[in-house]
């Protein structure tokens, strides 16, 4: 009468399975020195940009004061 669902299937493998232990170690320092590049250079370009903001931000209070005692 009416379709029953099936049951859903995965294709799951264990995270410590006894199968291929030397192909995931292999996989998982080549994913961990990958992710460390792409880390570190995240990193860089936000310092280097925090650093910028500083610097706009100090000679923005720098314009300020002088416009200040311009008009004064």
């Amino acid at each position: 009468m009416f379709k029953q669902r099936k049951n859903k299937t995965f294709n799951y493998q264990s995270r410590f399975s006894k199968d291929n232990d030397v192909d995931l170690e292999v996989s998982n320092q080549k994913e961990f020195a990958s992710k460390w590049k792409q880390g570190s250079k995240r990193k860089m370009g936000s310092a280097m940009t925090m650093r910028t903001l500083i610097f706009i931000l100090v000679l923005l209070l720098i314009c300020m004061y002088l416009l200040e005692k311009k008009y004064m």
